[in-house]
């Protein structure tokens, strides 16, 4: 099968690099680009560890198509942090301690992120309800709750 172009603008930077028409974005963003934050769980779209966001929407990068984000801005953990500093939701994870081996950690913080940008001062429901769709197998939420507080409070302060 021939490979096609995919010109997308990831974390602010215009990139292109090439892949099958039935190549994965997750595989696309890690593999082609470089891009080793969104990482691969369960490859079904179930435990959002590749959770990435697509023009601002949250998308499971392991059930898009390379081709699908042609043209298209694409938001992954790397793209978080500005300028060397850290966000104010990897902060707040990091001071709480609401992840252990790390491993869901990018698809957690990235939904975070767009959680506070539409709530930004979310009830636990409203958190709980967010992060349906992120599983962790290393802690019992009680932490990542506590985190996503902090960043809150955090981003309030900051007036970010």
């Amino acid at each position: 099968m021939s490979e096609l172009e995919i010109e997308l603008v990831a974390n602010g930077e215009r990139r292109t690099g090439r892949a099958e028409p039935r190549r994965l974005l997750a595989d696309f963003l890690r593999e082609d680009l470089g891009l080793t934050g969104t990482h691969v769980g369960c490859e079904h779209g179930s435990c959002g560890a590749c959770t990435i966001r697509v023009d601002g929407e949250l998308v499971r990068a392991c059930l898009m198509l390379a081709v699908q984000a042609r043209g298209r801005s694409v938001e992954t953990i790397e793209g978080v942090a500005r300028n060397g500093e850290l966000h104010p939701v990897q902060r707040a994870f990091a001071e709480t301690h609401a992840f252990q081996c790390g491993f869901c950690t990018p698809g957690f913080l990235i939904t975070v992120v767009a959680l506070l940008e539409e709530t930004p001062m979310p009830d636990d429901d409203q958190i709980r309800e967010a992060l349906g769709g992120n599983l962790c197998r290393c802690t019992g939420y009680t932490s990542i709750l506590a985190g996503v507080r902090l960043a809150a409070k955090l981003l309030a302060e900051e007036g970010a």
